[in-house]
């Protein structure tokens, strides 16, 4: 073992103790007023997790695994959660076949086809080679281009993608030009914003659609509604913000993409044509819902059924789909039955109630908090701890306004972009060796002041 495994072993194991002892004294040692020792229980399993998360010292899908066994353990046990016989496994287990799930992984499962076909390589390739490498012109199709692929695949997989058709033109630019770090950082939070457009955009996405559907459930339409606007006009301001006096300077050399460069050997003509039509028919499913009436969760099951049929999908590609973040979004599902039924997430809405905050001042609080906690851990798992919350707040005002609460929050949730390591599509970037953590502060702060607001402001509209 080098030594920076050793250190990383030590790491681990000196944070974990600290996280346990934290949650025991936070959750057993003051007296709380009104809450009850099924909640105590629960916030020291949520303030467990939380410090596990936000120190990385277990990996995140663990972490969510041991959240879903201390409830089985702990909650699910006789005599607890107040009806004398204890609600068994199944409560925390159930988010596992629960509708989100099957949303997300239909969703994994089209990005995996359409990277394995090689569509969106071929999609990117078109867009950049129109700009002419003239970065005025490069920046906004950049921009664009990375916020629409990350509405349905993962915006790693984005990131990674556009800097590999980019890195070969960046690397030719002498180190004090200022068009790299423009570009890079503008690919980088675009796949962020890009995110908040679906409901497969990114898992905080997920974990509200399952906390709001017994009540008010949210179809992939609505969605687009409440989230796209307000996520383009931070993109459109973020284009502003990185493309002033990019006119200046001199177009780039962009290298030719390869057209057969990862794609596999049964790529044929007619399996790219199906997986096009495959992924656009879901798509369109998704956004009629409200026509058909079919559950979104079903029509995942679409690409989950039909891209294998056609051999598009095959037994190594399901090998590959990331399993850790369906096991962290069933994790902080699971969480969220928890903080409900312990009577924990009624007792914080009466904290927020006492402070004396209107409904709207605590959705903008928490969207900030969301948005705070997202600079520091998994946008999941900020999600994970504050959308239940946010649902209990929303329900003590019997008014109807779940959505317009819940969504806010959960769009926070992918705003928290300041820091290199706040999201992948951060780190990915910053490894180019381009950026200093500099270039991320000024945009990141810009629109953590005013994306929470914008995504309030927006969704209260429709209340």
């Amino acid at each position: 073992m080098d030594a920076r495994n050793r250190f990383a072993g030590m790491t681990r194991w000196g944070w974990s103790p600290v996280c346990l002892l934290a949650a025991v004294l936070i959750a057993g040692m003051p007296a709380y007023p009104g809450l009850s020792p099924d909640g105590r229980w629960s916030l020291g399993i949520v303030v467990l997790a939380a410090g596990l998360w936000m120190t990385e010292a277990l990996p995140a899908f663990a972490v969510a695994l041991l959240v879903i066994g201390l409830q089985v353990v702990v909650l699910g046990r006789p005599g607890m959660l107040g009806d004398g016989t204890g609600p068994g496994w199944e409560p925390f287990v159930a988010p596992w076949a629960s509708g989100p799930m099957w949303l997300f992984l239909g969703g994994l499962i089209m990005a995996r086809g359409a990277e394995r076909m090689g569509l969106d390589r071929w999609l990117a390739g078109r867009a950049l080679t129109w700009t002419e490498g003239r970065p005025a012109r490069l920046l906004p199709v950049l921009l664009f281009l990375a916020y629409g692929l990350s509405m349905f695949m993962s915006n790693t997989a984005t990131a990674a993608l556009m800097l590999a058709i980019l890195r070969p033109a960046l690397s030719v630019l002498p180190k004090e030009s200022r068009v790299p770090a423009r570009l890079l950082v503008g690919l980088a939070f675009a796949a962020n914003l890009g995110g908040m457009g679906t409901l497969i955009g990114t898992p905080p996405n997920a974990i509200a659609a399952a906390l709001l559907e017994p009540n008010a459930p949210v179809d992939f339409l609505s969605w687009m509604m409440l989230a796209l606007p307000p996520s383009l006009l931070l993109l459109g301001l973020l284009w502003w913000w990185k493309g002033r006096g990019l006119a200046l300077e001199p177009a780039l050399e962009l290298p030719p993409v390869p057209t057969g460069s990862g794609l596999a050997s049964d790529a044929v003509p007619w399996r790219i044509r199906a997986t096009a039509v495959v992924l656009l028919l879901t798509v369109i499913l998704w956004m009629t819902g409200n026509w058909h009436g079919i559950p979104t969760g079903a029509i995942g099951l679409v690409p989950l059924v039909v891209l294998p049929l056609f051999g598009v999908i095959r037994a190594a590609d399901i090998r590959t789909i990331d399993w850790d973040v369906l096991v962290l979004l069933a994790g902080g599902l699971s969480l969220g039955v928890g903080i409900d039924r312990s009577g924990l997430a009624g007792w914080l809405a009466g904290l927020v109630e006492a402070a004396g905050l209107s409904l709207w001042q605590a959705a903008l609080a928490l969207a900030w908090i969301s948005a705070l906690l997202s600079n520091l851990m998994s946008n999941t798992a900020a999600a994970n701890i504050l959308l239940p919350v946010t649902l209990s707040v929303a329900r003590s005002t019997g008014d109807g306004s779940e959505q317009a609460l819940v969504i806010p929050v959960a769009l926070a949730c992918s705003l928290g972009m300041a820091l290199p390591i706040s999201t992948p599509p951060n780190a990915i970037v910053y490894a180019s060796g381009r950026l200093t953590a500099r270039d991320y502060v000024g945009p990141g702060l810009f629109l953590f002041l005013v994306g929470p607001p914008l995504a309030v402001g927006w969704c209260a509209l429709f209340r």
